[in-house]
């Protein structure tokens, strides 16, 4: 039975350029103070949002009000290594080789040569290659700036 592949059922939200205004208000006014935001049902009644979803929904509402989509997933989703190469934008064969090499955790399937990866551990080795990549850029304006050949 074949797999149904997860970014494609994930949730996908886009703000038309009429939300986003409104968005980046909201974004700034709760990451201004400690906001609380309510859900009123259609009886009148108000549920308080908890902290940790409130804190999703600014994050979300910050890059909606940027023009990005946004998409829902649990950290703890598993990819396979061709959704991994799509969410990184990387060729499936070099993306093998990082999971061959242990520098993207995985795990095979039981009895088959099929490996699954979580999404933490792909979105940990995307922060690792933005701070190499940071301090690579840093490294070369040093270089630039003291006038030394690089």
């Amino acid at each position: 039975m074949p797999r149904t592949g997860v970014l494609a059922s994930a949730t996908c939200v886009e703000a038309d350029s009429r939300d986003r205004k409104l968005l980046q208000h909201l974004e700034e006014a709760a990451t201004a103070s400690q906001a609380s935001l309510l859900l009123r049902e259609a009886d009148g009644t108000d549920i308080e949002l908890p902290p940790s979803l409130v804190a999703l929904l600014v994050a979300a509402a910050r890059d909606l009000a940027k023009g990005n989509a946004v998409f829902a997933l649990p950290v703890e989703t598993r990819l396979t290594p061709s959704e991994v190469a799509e969410l990184l934008g990387l060729s499936r064969p070099f993306v093998a080789r990082l999971l061959d090499e242990g520098e993207i955790p995985s795990q095979y399937l039981p009895d088959s040569r099929h490996r699954l990866v979580r999404l933490v551990d792909v979105l940990e080795f995307q922060a690792r290659r933005e701070r190499h990549a940071e301090g690579r850029r840093r490294i070369i304006e040093a270089a630039e700036e003291a006038e030394l050949p690089h």
